[in-house]
């Protein structure tokens, strides 16, 4: 996509169109890419945007995602896309669904899907995650700019310097990236974009040393709460790498330090000999 071009913003880029039958289309496009592949949260996005359509045509009244486990199969190619939603059982309380999405007859992601409804006025009646301290917003470097990095067109990063010492080649004893995140245009943070906001963050393993190759096999993401705020504090860390893989965690606040989103992921992931 060249810089005269106009960039989608995440609602329009994560749209489906119904094809009848619990099938549905997409278009995955540049702006919401890593390195020329569809960025993982964004494939979320899509994921959801298909499963709250199929289930309204059902007769759910859920309006979120509360949950959203993906198994990338095959890596998908940036454009069309067919995703087949199966809704498993609708209640009350949630609705459960199966999402399988394919390109050219090659499955690329399964998910699995909870839906719910959120609401505004529900009371936290525990919280043990804490919110963490960070530079306030404008402290901080901007992003540097990064071939391949496509979702700089829809997010704003403010990250804390203390963890961005790989952008000069340094190294850290702890995997861990922190920052402020906002979407650029008019859209503000609702439960369905938190999905894309789960995996905004570079990789934490970047700190350690790794490559910029660092491919999701597994993402899940669990959305608690509407957020209040245009910036979203977050942050995510190593928890373990091994045998060639790494285990991956996710964090994020809004202003008011209500927990908004978890999420969690296994990835390959390529260190230099001896790190």
């Amino acid at each position: 996509m060249s810089s005269g071009e106009e960039h989608p913003d995440l609602g329009s880029a994560a749209s489906v169109e119904a094809l009848g039958e619990g099938r549905y289309r997409a278009e995955l496009p540049a702006t919401f890419s890593i390195m020329e592949h569809p960025h993982g949260g964004f494939l979320q996005c899509v994921v959801a945007s298909a499963t709250l359509a199929e289930a309204s045509t059902q007769g759910s009244a859920h309006l979120h995602v509360s949950a959203l486990t993906t198994n990338f199969v095959n890596a998908p190619a940036l454009g069309p896309v067919e995703l087949t939603v199966q809704v498993r059982k609708m209640g009350r309380s949630v609705c459960f669904a199966s999402v399988v999405m394919t390109q050219e007859g090659l499955v690329t992601l399964e998910s699995l899907v909870t839906l719910g409804t959120l609401r505004d006025e529900s009371p936290i009646r525990y919280q043990s995650a804490t919110p963490f301290d960070l530079p306030p917003v404008g402290a901080s470097p901007d992003y540097p700019e990064s071939v391949g990095f496509g979702i700089r067109h829809a997010i704003d990063f403010q990250l804390d310097p203390a963890t961005t010492g790989w952008w000069a080649g340094q190294r850290s004893a702890r995997g861990e990236v922190r920052g402020w995140l906002r979407l650029k245009g008019e859209r503000a943070w609702d439960p369905w974009s938190l999905l894309f906001a789960a995996d905004a963050l570079p990789p934490a393993t970047l700190l350690l040393g790794s490559s910029g190759w660092v491919p999701t096999l597994q993402l899940t993401t669990y959305v608690r709460r509407i957020p209040r705020s245009d910036w979203l504090r977050a942050r995510q860390w190593v928890v373990s790498i091994a045998d060639g893989l790494v285990d991956e965690r996710c964090e994020i606040f809004d202003d008011e330090g209500q927990l908004v989103c978890v999420a969690s992921q296994l990835a390959m992931v390529r260190l230099p000999a001896g790190a």
